[in-house]
């Protein structure tokens, strides 16, 4: 039986994932940068969003996409419910954007926004998008994994948002 946790001559921290060493784990999982987005539904009260960087492309053929919203959100049930929803990727310059949709953000006062065909609310200006139609719902621990069928994809030239170690940043292309 290894122990729960070892510091290795290389200054690798090597662990067993349990309860008392959550944190151990979150930050490994914060080595591996990803893009940011903002996924937003329609709900009884009107448009909502949710700033996610755990989405993923699963499948060309079908056209299908994931995430995963935690289930300590006080959005979840109204994002598991949702038939359709749209994945935005932000663009480096959208940092603002992705602050809005996190918890006591401001939503989407004040931007420009219109809704698809589906009535689901589509952020203007945004590097991708991703229209979907819920294809599946997993349980996953403490989040829920959202298999989404795209629909219909937009996106544009330019540089992405990158989140890693706990920070907001921008791809470094290597010379």
């Amino acid at each position: 039986m290894m122990a729960a946790n070892i510091a290795t001559s290389n200054g690798e921290h090597l662990f067993i994932p349990e309860p008392t060493n959550a944190r151990s784990l979150r930050n490994a999982l914060g080595s591996f940068t990803t893009g940011v987005t903002v996924v937003t539904v329609s709900g009884p009260e009107g448009p909502s969003g949710m700033t996610v960087n755990s989405f993923a492309s699963v499948s060309l053929d079908p056209p299908l996409v994931l995430w995963s919203p935690a289930k300590s959100s006080s959005r979840h049930e109204l994002f598991t419910a949702a038939d359709h929803f749209v994945i935005h990727v932000l663009s480096a310059d959208q940092n603002e954007l992705s602050a809005r949709f996190t918890r006591g953000g401001r939503g989407f006062d004040g931007i420009d926004w219109q809704e698809n065909s589906e009535g689901v609310p589509v952020i203007r200006g945004t590097l991708a998008r991703f229209e979907c139609a819920r294809a599946d719902r997993y349980d996953a621990g403490d989040h829920t994994i959202l298999l989404g069928r795209v629909l219909r994809a937009a996106h544009r030239e330019g540089e992405p948002l990158c989140f890693s170690k706990g920070s907001f940043g921008r791809f470094a292309q290597m010379a």
